[in-house]
């Protein structure tokens, strides 16, 4: 979505909310560019032990897709013949990288990981 009303009063209104709608789309343009990113929905669940990441990724086949996870973040990439993916979310807590487990079934990706403490204890010699 481009304006060419440069002489409009609402002009920097518009370009905010064209800034704010790319922002939210992964930067899926107007222009076609849309694969699933524009689909794509992800929700963060949270228990006392746990978090639960849910992606919503239709038209992705599960060998496609490519999940990392830093403790502090979860990024999910994926490629198809007519797109590509990759989004970065933060968690809402730290968790243990290397707990996580992940399924994929029917465009939902589900992604486990176990939360860990806030801090480490550090001896003092």
């Amino acid at each position: 979505m481009r304006r060419d009303d440069r002489d409009d009063p609402f002009d920097d209104i518009f370009s905010e909310i064209e800034r704010m709608m790319e922002e939210m789309t992964g930067g899926v343009s107007a222009a076609g560019n849309a694969g699933f990113g524009s689909d794509a929905h992800v929700s963060i669940y949270e228990t006392d032990d746990q978090l639960r990441v849910v992606a919503d990724m239709p038209g992705v086949r599960k060998e496609d897709i490519d999940i990392k996870c830093d403790g502090r973040h979860v990024t999910i990439s994926a490629s198809t013949d007519t797109s590509d993916y990759e989004e970065r979310i933060e968690l809402p807590a730290r968790v243990d990288e290397h707990s996580a487990s992940a399924t994929f079934n029917n465009g939902i990706l589900e992604i486990t990981l176990d939360r860990t403490g806030s801090s480490a204890n550090i001896d003092l010699d």
